[in-house]
């Protein structure tokens, strides 16, 4: 199958993930279930398409790795590679969402406030988790 079918396989997947948290009042056991499964879905997506990059023979670019910017910019230099690194923001912001959606009731953050932080988290994961920390150490005092 193509990158661009698989990019937007993984981001519309990733998206019904979100809503489920959006909507987690209705259902919230539900909710973070159904999202931590997403997430777990592109967890394996990603595993797939750093092992099947590996298997390619094209292995890694000269010079890339992770102790320079430019040797990750490398890393991230080939369609598959840049593909598997966006299914990796995808995986974790979805399944910090989740943390954040399934803590919030224990840490009386009424969902009114967490829609914020979940949307930073979608946009920007660690703005919206540091948001999302902030607003639970001030509503646990």
């Amino acid at each position: 199958m193509e990158l661009e079918k698989l990019f937007a396989i993984a981001s519309t997947g990733a998206l019904a993930g979100w809503v489920l948290l959006v909507l987690a009042p209705l259902r919230r056991d539900w909710a973070v279930i159904g999202a931590r499964l997403v997430a777990a879905l592109l967890c394996g997506f990603y595993f797939a398409l750093v092992v099947t990059g590996l298997a390619s023979g094209g292995g890694m670019p000269e010079g890339a790795g992770f102790d320079t910017l430019a040797g990750v910019r490398l890393l991230l230099s080939t369609p598959q590679a840049l593909l598997a690194g966006w299914v990796h923001y995808l995986a974790f912001d979805l399944f910090v969402g989740s943390w954040e959606t399934a803590d919030a009731p224990k840490s009386r953050v009424p969902h009114w406030l967490l829609l914020p932080c979940l949307g930073f988290t979608f946009v920007a994961g660690p703005v919206g988790l540091l948001l999302y920390l902030v607003v639970k150490a001030i509503r646990k005092r």
